[in-house]
């Protein structure tokens, strides 16, 4: 792993009409660490992701990622979201087959054929779905699309993926399988995560580092470990031992 920040925030906020609902006047996330952001709901930390994956725009301050800030030109921000994707709390499949909604993205970045089907077939079996290749992704049930939604991100192989709660509505099985999946692409690809998770036994078992935001602001972030045994902050602390009470 290296020290270097893959994205760095400068004084940035989200309001909707008159009321602000994020703030983080500084931040840096690292290159090649999986990095937690846990904090209660409303805290703030959905509008983050979908900030940093440009699905919408901040109110102000700004956001660089290798060093860069976010490009205005819709071509260089092409370009840079192409190295991210994001899973979401509910998956969302495109209306064809689950082999198919594996396949668009590499497709989509014109990979050759052979390396398509290489990619798409070991994930297929890794989810346990080989057998429901050609099934339609609609008709698969709430567990198995969300490991489709999973694997469509993980087999792209990206250089940094967001995740909103994306094991939240499964069983301990399946969490299991796609905390084993993502540790893995982790570990083989380098691949920089941030993770939206309420489950904090789960950002203990994957996040190097931890980030705790409360009412719409970063109060915290350090190593996983810390935040967790010696937080610094009142509210950090009453957040991780069960005692806030919001």
């Amino acid at each position: 792993m290296t020290n270097s920040s893959i994205i760095r925030i400068s004084n940035l906020s989200k309001k909707y009409g008159s009321k602000e609902v994020l703030r983080v006047t500084e931040a840096a996330v690292r290159r090649g660490y999986i990095t937690g952001i846990i904090g209660p709901s409303g805290a703030g930390k959905s509008t983050l992701l979908r900030i940093l994956n440009m699905l919408e725009p901040p109110s102000k301050g700004e956001v660089f990622y290798y060093g860069r800030k976010v490009p205005a030109a819709k071509a260089d921000v092409l370009a840079l979201r192409r190295k991210m994707t994001m899973v979401f709390q509910k998956s969302v499949l495109l209306e064809m087959s689950v082999y198919d909604n594996l396949a668009y993205g590499l497709r989509a970045r014109k990979l050759p054929r052979a390396e398509i089907e290489k990619r798409v077939n070991t994930i297929l079996e890794t989810i346990g779905l080989s057998g429901q290749s050609k099934q339609r992704a609609n008709t698969l049930s709430g567990g198995e699309a969300q490991r489709l939604a999973f694997a469509r991100a993980v087999v792209l192989q990206p250089e940094i993926l967001f995740l909103d709660e994306p094991t939240a509505n499964l069983d301990p099985a399946n969490v299991e399988l796609l905390e084993r999946l993502l540790v893995q692409l982790n570990k083989d690809c380098g691949t920089t995560v941030l993770v939206v998770t309420h489950n904090l036994f789960q950002a203990q078992r994957l996040a190097h580092e931890t980030i705790f935001f409360y009412q719409g602001e970063l109060v915290e972030a350090g190593a996983t470990e810390q935040i967790f045994t010696a937080p610094r902050c009142q509210q950090t602390d009453a957040f991780v031992r069960g005692r806030m009470i919001y």
